[in-house]
């Protein structure tokens, strides 16, 4: 039996990391000035290949960017899917908007394409579409239907660095795109966010807001209320070192999803994720359906897992059953049905099949009872 807690999740602080962090103790730079910043958001502007990516704080501060840029303000509607983390729907209100909340799709787990055209209003801004745990949405017929209404579609890829739709990377798709590099996130920079867009208005206005409203060009004249947003360079210098191993990392996630593949097929009760045919998953998590009187009790499968020292998470809560959020959806079921029966496992750089077969093993045994 494994002594040691398998984590659910854990950073990858494998590369250049302390050399670069060293640097900027050295020269001094430790604030939201100095080379990385520029370093960073350039080599992730590479990677995804758009114009424009833009550094903050964390990755909410970065959706808020987004929205803001977008115009998005007091007595505009923005869809979002019910089924997501929490500052999907709270960026939305920081601005004065509403967020409406649609129904996620029975097998990704995404938003559903087709319920979301019946939400337009003629208060309707945008669309959030999320892709959820790493899946990408299906965003060809989320595009048309903004095109079609002139909505902004701003994905919120927290999750989904490295996946791809139709070939296509997640955040080189929609207006104006997010990501997280939260402690647990594919790379990290312990708390930080980027916005990234191939719109120079757009990319023009972000600058301005995450600086306190600063002038690019006249400093200290503030034209507009802005925020303190920025990221720091000891934050972009372990940023940079991420994604210099940033196709290692996705390579070793997806050989993680290919051996719980493996070794969790025949146990019965369990529904594993699926991947449609126009997807790449970037398995941010390796995330599981505990189904039918399984699932009825997913919360002891999670205690039985924990008593044997393996870590995991639930499913987030759909936004609409939060008391802040109530009654801004309605037909939702499938998302309540997901949320009540999904586990994320164990998905980190260092996991090793040991584990997996572990892990394997205590689902076998609980799903025998």
């Amino acid at each position: 039996m494994i002594t040691n807690i398998i984590p659910v999740s854990q950073p990858a602080l494998v590369g250049n990391e302390k050399t670069y962090v060293i640097d900027c103790l050295d020269s001094n730079w430790i604030s939201s000035n100095g080379k990385y910043i520029h370093l960073f958001e350039q080599k992730f502007a590479e990677y995804l290949g758009v114009k424009h990516a833009l550094s903050c704080c964390n990755g909410t501060t970065a959706l808020h960017l987004a929205l803001l840029a977008s115009g998005v303000g007091h007595g505009d509607e923005v869809i979002v899917p019910t089924l997501t983390y929490v500052a999907t729907a709270n960026t939305v209100a920081y601005t004065g908007a509403q967020p409406v909340l649609a129904d996620c799709e029975p097998d990704t787990w995404n938003i559903d394409t087709a319920k979301i055209e019946a939400l337009i209003t003629t208060r309707t801004k945008a669309i959030i579409p999320v892709p959820l745990y790493g899946h990408p949405c299906d965003m060809d017929p989320i595009l048309d239907l903004a095109r079609r209404h002139k909505l902004f579609v701003i994905e919120d890829a927290a999750e989904a660095l490295g996946a791809s739709y139709k070939g296509r990377l997640c955040g080189s798709i929609a207006d104006i795109s997010t990501f997280s590099f939260y402690g647990n996130k594919t790379i990290t920079t312990g708390e930080g966010g980027m916005v990234v867009t191939n719109d120079d208005e757009l990319a023009a206005r972000i600058k301005i807001f995450k600086g306190q409203g600063m002038d690019q060009n006249r400093r200290y004249w503030f034209p507009q209320i802005g925020y303190n947003y920025r990221m720091t360079n000891i934050q972009a210098a372990i940023g940079l070192a991420q994604m210099e191993n940033v196709d290692l990392f996705l390579a070793k996630r997806r050989t993680i999803a290919d051996m719980y593949k493996l070794h969790l097929a025949d146990i019965p009760g369990i529904t594993l994720p699926i991947i449609k045919e126009y997807a790449e998953h970037s398995w941010w998590m390796y995330s599981i359906l505990i189904e039918n009187e399984y699932g009825q009790r997913r919360d002891a499968v999670m205690k039985k897992l924990d008593d044997y020292g393996v870590e995991t998470r639930p499913f987030f809560y759909p936004m609409h059953i939060m008391p802040v959020y109530s009654g801004g959806g309605s037909n939702l079921d499938v998302a309540v049905s997901v949320a009540k029966k999904g586990i994320n496992l164990p998905t980190y750089y260092e996991l090793c099949e040991e584990y997996i077969v572990y892990i394997a093993n205590i689902l076998r045994d609980i799903c025998k009872l």
